[in-house]
């Protein structure tokens, strides 16, 4: 009997930081070792709600703005499940589930680790400063105080001016 492979969450938004965390995941963690990686891989997008986006502004046009909204959000969903699968296949690594979560990235991410009791979370960096990380919130701050987890928070180097 083969013996169950620990989960390993990569938590993917639509942006850079999140791609190069998944790439260097896939380097460090799945590319080396074939199919013997010592994890089973799930990387999940957390969409947020139209209502998230908007706010809860009720008025004329909000019916059309939230069904344009919604529409985007899934259309930047599946660019994201595309793009991530993508760098998969270019990295040989073929045993990964990908999912799309409706809702905030702070709560999608540490609750799929619950239900999946995952060991190991990897998320992405944005390099905020402290104001905008206060204004806009920290995903991967979060994620490191509250995930039943270890959470490994990826940074992508700075490139040279």
């Amino acid at each position: 009997m083969g013996e169950e492979k620990s989960v390993m969450v990569v938590g993917l938004e639509d942006n850079q930081h999140s791609f190069y965390a998944l790439e260097w995941t896939l380097d460090h963690f799945f590319t080396n070792y074939n199919s013997n990686s010592p994890f089973k891989l799930v990387i999940l997008h957390a969409k947020p709600t139209p209502a998230s986006v908007i706010g809860l502004a009720v008025g004329p046009g909000s019916v059309e703005a939230f069904s344009a909204i919604e529409s985007n959000l899934k259309k930047i969903a599946a660019r994201v499940v595309e793009k991530a699968k993508e760098i998969c296949k270019e990295k040989s690594v073929n045993d990964v589930v990908v999912e799309i979560v409706e809702g905030d990235a702070r709560h999608v991410l540490c609750e799929a680790v619950e239900k999946l009791h995952a060991s190991v979370l990897v998320v992405g960096c944005h390099g905020y400063g402290v104001i905008k990380r206060t204004v806009l919130g920290s995903v991967s701050d979060y994620c490191a105080h509250h995930a039943h987890c270890s959470v490994m928070i990826v940074k992508k180097p700075k490139t040279k001016a």
